[in-house]
């Protein structure tokens, strides 16, 4: 006989974000870092395998994950799923797992999770970030707020959503009777898709639908594989049962056609591109009259982030805040800034801090912690990036003023770049480049500050396709309130006089619209409710014993 999935609340004790630390010279976390680092140097390639049913398979189709500071490093060797037959394994063995999951009781869900998060934040810390480092380019900045702080962040403040959700039930009863809410896991397995540039994404991909009793087949990037395959290890010390998660390396495109033509797809959790996120709708929708059910379909695809300044911005503030929106972690975030929009009257005095700061910036490899920026994720990327750094060389409308120079001989380094256009519609102001390369646009507001703003207010909704991030730096109220509501559709994330990335859990849920994605927002409890499927049961005392209702009653 099946258990009964618990629908009443648990209590759990206070969830605060995760303290960060400042990684000094001479501090202990600096050293234990250092020695992470180099405990997983000196290990040589890790072999990381897939791993079904808590049991480890070796398929012996090797890919190799290299360190993008130094590409002769390969920090881990990884088997693949290439055989349609362990796809199907691992989603059948899911599926075995799921009735036990989705029945536990929500305490002991949560207690997982909540266990999860502290051996993150204290035994697998600095693994964790040393792996995040070396196998994704991050500095040691870059990895505490990553694969320390919001990796934990995600796992705590999902069950703290959890409880909240569960704890929402109906306000009113009728006589006789008693009504709840019992929020069901989907119908099936979800398919989670995890990107290069966040270990705490990837851990909250599969680890959301998971708190919520769903079972998940997780395909981690290729470029994060032994983070990602660190993070599985904490789920499963943490107490998750075999199956609940099934990590499985694989080709994306070939996984992703064998998962979606199964009746019992149930849901996509995904972060990348848009071109793939827009082909896996396609394939999805093509297979709908298949489904138990309709699929949920929740992804974050990128973005063309800007900065808008106003003429009464602070001028050297918002310089430093537009070169760290531009080039932390390479600018490969979703949400970096790719375009500016500065005002000709503080042009020049912006220009000179923008370029101050810029000459402070040192490229070089993680384990050099004084480095500002590493080296770019991949020889695919390298070559993507430097390919609109030329283009900005050679169009007539474009200046590059700072950067623009690059270097693939031991890693995939590139200076960050600046480049200056009088076309608002240079590619470089349009398309989405997930890289060090910052566009300013300077717009003329000698014709009256109110109409010049609204002007490049205009702009910016009409450029490009995106909405996820975007920031206006001002001091005039009128101003923000004016430009606030009219870039009301422009970002799901919007800051004033803040740079437009480090989104924080329980701060400020992440996500955007437009074709940024389905703006379901990570790390808030609207992202929860997109894997349950709520049902209301009505439980009556009293026995009816008449059929008919008082006005039957003739007079």
């Amino acid at each position: 006989m099946s258990a009964v999935p618990q629908t009443f609340t648990v209590k759990l004790p206070a969830i605060r974000n995760e303290p960060m630390y400042s990684y000094a010279p001479g501090s202990v976390e600096r050293r234990k870092l250092a020695e992470a680092i180099k405990e997983i140097r000196d290990h040589g390639p890790y072999e990381v395998p897939v791993v079904i049913d808590g049991k480890p398979v070796k398929t012996g189709q090797l890919e190799e994950q290299r360190n993008p500071s130094d590409h002769q490093h390969v920090v881990c060797r990884y088997h693949n799923a290439t055989d349609p037959a362990l796809v199907t394994q691992a989603v059948e063995g899911a599926l075995r797992a799921k009735e036990s999951w989705e029945t536990l009781p929500l305490y002991d869900r949560l207690a997982v999770m909540m266990r999860a998060a502290d051996l993150l934040a204290t035994k697998y810390r600095y693994k964790l970030m040393a792996a995040t480092m070396l196998g994704q380019g991050k500095n040691v900045w870059q990895a505490e707020i990553d694969a320390a702080a919001e990796a934990v962040d995600f796992l705590r403040f999902n069950c703290k959503f959890a409880e909240e959700i569960y704890a929402h039930q109906p306000p009113e009863n009728s006589a006789g009777s008693w009504n709840h809410v019992e929020y069901r896991p989907l119908e099936g397995f979800v398919f989670a898709v995890s990107p290069f540039n966040f270990t705490a994404i990837a851990a909250n991909l599969c680890g959301a639908p998971a708190v919520m009793g769903n079972v998940v087949v997780w395909k981690p990037s290729p470029s994060a594989i032994l983070s990602n395959y660190f993070m599985y290890q904490v789920f499963e010390e943490a107490g998750l049962p075999a199956g609940v998660i099934q990590f499985v390396p694989g080709p994306a495109a070939e996984m992703a056609q064998q998962l979606f033509a199964r009746p019992d797809f149930a849901g996509l959790h995904f972060t990348g591109s848009t071109v793939v996120f827009k082909g896996m709708w396609k394939t999805i929708a093509q297979h709908i009259d298949t489904y138990h059910a309709y699929p949920r379909i929740v992804g974050e695809t990128g973005g063309k982030n800007f900065h808008l300044i106003h003429s009464t911005a602070p001028v050297r503030s918002t310089a430093i805040q537009t070169i760290r929106a531009a080039f932390e972690y390479q600018g490969q975030k979703c949400s970096a800034c790719s375009r500016c929009y500065a005002p000709k009257s503080k042009w020049p005095e912006f220009k000179e801090h923008l370029l101050t700061e810029h000459g402070r910036i040192t490229v070089g490899p993680v384990d050099d912690f004084s480095h500002f920026m590493t080296a770019v994720i991949n020889r695919p990327s390298f070559d993507k990036i430097t390919k609109f750094i030329d283009h900005a060389r050679a169009a007539d409308d474009c200046e590059i003023i700072a950067g623009g120079t690059y270097d693939d001989s031991k890693g995939y380094f590139i200076q960050p770049t600046i480049i200056v256009t009088t076309n608002p519609q240079t590619k470089t102001m349009t398309d989405e480049i997930f890289g060090p390369v910052l566009t300013i646009l300077v717009y003329d507001d000698n014709d009256g500050a109110t109409e010049s703003w609204r002007k490049a207010i205009d702009l910016i909704n009409t450029t490009g396709t995106y909405g996820l991030t975007g920031a206006i730096f001002a001091t005039d109220r009128l101003a923000i309130v004016d430009a606030t509501s009219r870039l009301r559709h422009t970002a799901g994330n919007f800051y004033i006089n803040d740079k437009c990335t480090g989104a924080v859990v329980g701060q400020q849920s992440f996500g955007g619209a437009r074709n940024s994605g389905t703006n379901d927002k990570a790390g808030s409890a609207n992202l929860l409710y997109r894997f349950v499927s709520p049902r209301s049961v009505k439980e009556t005392f009293v026995p009816v014993e008449d059929l008919f209702y008082p006005h039957n009653v003739k007079d």
